[in-house]
């Protein structure tokens, strides 16, 4: 590599962009370990720093991460207790050992050389997610890592090794996942949904028990029953995974995905005495679902859609069935009317609701049809003539509502 600024620099790939690329997988950008330099070296050279708890600079023209080889010491509890040392005497090895999983702790020259000093390249040809050493227990970030590792690269057949299941049951048993901030669950989570195969991230969490500890009301639902002949997997947890891998291959979306996770959380609300009928699910699962969204303060947009698709997602499932009024007024509760693209998000979790049951996977839901046909009926009817007759408030209201619903008794086809 022909880069001045880093002539003479010893220097090296690590993390995910050499796994990426010994996985043949895109990288989608480079980090880079120095040995033997300092501070003062890095910005005599021009590198910018970013680093606030350790040395990280930024490439003054790539923009790539540099970072001080450092090892690091437990001295609190949680993953934000940790003593840093950033020396030039911190050697490549003890860099890599620091690291959390195997798979990650290999390292790549700037001229393309593979660094692999414990032999972790072994792991990447067999698939395996290891952690690297008995530090790994140090940072409970590293369950959440992990599930999310498994969710990223599920489709390269990648498993847990037992060792590390265990290790992070352990973790979680002994409360150090109580000391998580918000902000790096979601973080995680967020990154997790947005990856190939989401399910993956919770079932690996539920399996060491962080599940109960970080999303109870997710949890919550493995155990409640529902009717066999509309859910031949009974299991309403069961179901919700279904349906968020149903949901991961409808969309990319992660508010989607999200209210996906979401939709079914008043089921664990329901009486015993009432199983495995579940009437009034829908709005007993509002709470449940803000208060999952407040305490791992996810974006107001993801909350709101959560919130809209676990309170209506019962009422889009009838749309084949309603009324031209009905349907109306479902339209104004989805805000069809002023937010197009929310309704059509809350269609596609409803959607992915439906294939979210054995032997649906693949169905259609012609529901979602129906609804965006009415919505385009719905929203060609203008209030400016009601204006012009000098109606306002509720009079204009009533004239709009009765105007749609003549419009779709007219034009929609009936079912």
């Amino acid at each position: 590599m022909n880069d001045p600024v880093i002539h003479e620099l010893t220097c090296y790939i690590v993390g995910g962009a050499v796994r990426d690329q010994l996985l043949d997988r895109p990288a989608v950008d480079r980090d880079w370990v120095v040995i033997g330099s300092s501070p003062a070296d890095m910005l005599r050279r021009g590198f910018r720093p970013v680093g606030h708890d350790f040395p990280v600079f930024l490439h003054p023209k790539t923009g790539e991460e540099y970072a001080l080889a450092r090892t690091e010491r437990k001295q609190g509890r949680g993953h934000q207790g940790f003593v840093f040392h950033a020396a030039p005497d911190v050697t490549l090895e003890e860099d890599l050992q620091r690291r959390d999983l195997t798979i990650n702790a290999i390292a790549q020259t700037p001229d393309g050389n593979i660094i692999d000093p414990f032999n972790f390249k072994a792991d990447l040809d067999t698939r395996i997610l290891r952690h690297v050493s008995p530090a790994f227990a140090e940072d409970p970030l590293r369950v959440l890592r992990v599930a999310r590792f498994a969710a990223q690269l599920a489709g390269d057949g990648f498993t847990l090794a037992e060792e590390t299941r265990t290790l992070m049951t352990e973790m979680t048993a002994s409360g150090e996942l109580d000391d998580l901030t918000a902000e790096r669950v979601w973080q995680e989570t967020q990154k997790a949904l947005a990856s190939p195969n989401p399910t993956r991230y919770f079932e690996i969490l539920r399996t060491v028990g962080a599940l109960r500890v970080l999303f109870p009301e997710v949890d919550a639902l493995f155990g409640v029953p529902q009717p066999p002949q509309y859910h031949p997997e009974i299991d309403s947890g069961v179901h919700t995974f279904l349906a968020l891998t149903a949901a991961a291959a409808l969309t990319d979306q992660v508010a989607i995905r999200f209210a996906v996770l979401c939709h079914d959380l008043g089921k664990a609300l329901t009486p015993p005495e009432e199983w495995p009928r579940h009437i009034g699910h829908e709005q007993r699962g509002v709470a449940p679902a803000r208060a999952l969204c407040d305490r791992l303060k996810v974006p107001k947009a993801v909350k709101e859609l959560a919130v809209l698709t676990t309170a209506q997602h019962g009422r889009v499932h009838e749309a084949l069935k309603m009324r031209p009024a009905t349907l109306v007024d479902l339209i104004e509760s989805l805000d069809g009317l002023r937010r197009p693209e929310r309704m059509t998000d809350v269609l596609s979790a409803c959607h992915a609701d439906a294939r979210g049951r054995l032997g649906s996977e693949t169905c259609d839901y012609p529901q979602a049809e129906r609804v965006l046909a009415a919505a385009e009926i719905v929203r060609s009817i203008s209030p400016a003539p009601f204006l012009e007759q000098g109606l306002s408030g509720v009079q204009l209201g009533e004239a709009l509502r009765q105007a749609r619903t003549r419009a779709l008794n007219d034009h929609l086809d009936p079912r």
